[in-house]
């Protein structure tokens, strides 16, 4: 009867705990569980980032959509003759200025053409156009609206904001 108990003592010593192989199974399971959190939470910074990236690319370009065309509207006049990528005013305080998109460098340009300085409005500008709508009265073609279309690029996302102006002292 001592027999018994001494071999069921010694048996149940040998199965308490884990053997190596569960050990090494479960640390494997972890370490894959693991490394899929680890490339998930990864795919996440970077989706952040890459989203707010073109949010603030956005948000400048529309802050450079907003300062045109309310320029626009209140402008004086507004020069038909320019190419699309270009728009030439005099403000309604009485300043000469052009918007430029220069496809070279990817930017859109505010230039002061009375005294020649050249300010970046907007960056990552993969595409602008200045579609003005013209009218002739006599012999004088002027310009009745502007349409305006900023493509903006970062990264593999490109994102297109539009908006129009009608010159206020043209309407007719």
């Amino acid at each position: 009867m001592m027999r018994n108990t001494q071999y069921a003592i010694r048996n149940t010593r040998y199965e308490r705990g884990f053997s190596l192989a569960e050990l090494l199974l479960a640390l494997a399971i972890t370490a894959i569980l693991l490394a899929a959190v680890a490339i998930a939470f990864n795919a996440s910074v970077i989706n952040y980032s890459e989203n707010e990236e073109i949010f603030r690319t956005i948000n400048n370009a529309r802050q450079a959509l907003i300062r045109m065309t309310s320029q626009l509207r209140t402008a004086n006049a507004v020069d038909p003759n320019l190419a699309t990528n270009q728009c030439a005013l005099i403000t309604a305080s009485g300043d000469d200025i052009t918007y430029r998109y220069s496809a070279a460098d990817n930017r859109l340009y505010l230039v002061d053409n009375s005294s020649g300085d050249s300010y970046t409005l907007c960056d990552n500008v993969a595409a602008m156009t200045f579609t003005k709508n013209t009218a002739v009265e006599g012999s004088v073609t002027y310009v009745k609206s502007v349409q305006i279309s900023i493509t903006v690029a970062s990264g593999d996302a490109q994102r297109t904001v539009s908006s129009a102006a009608v010159i206020r002292r043209n309407l007719k």
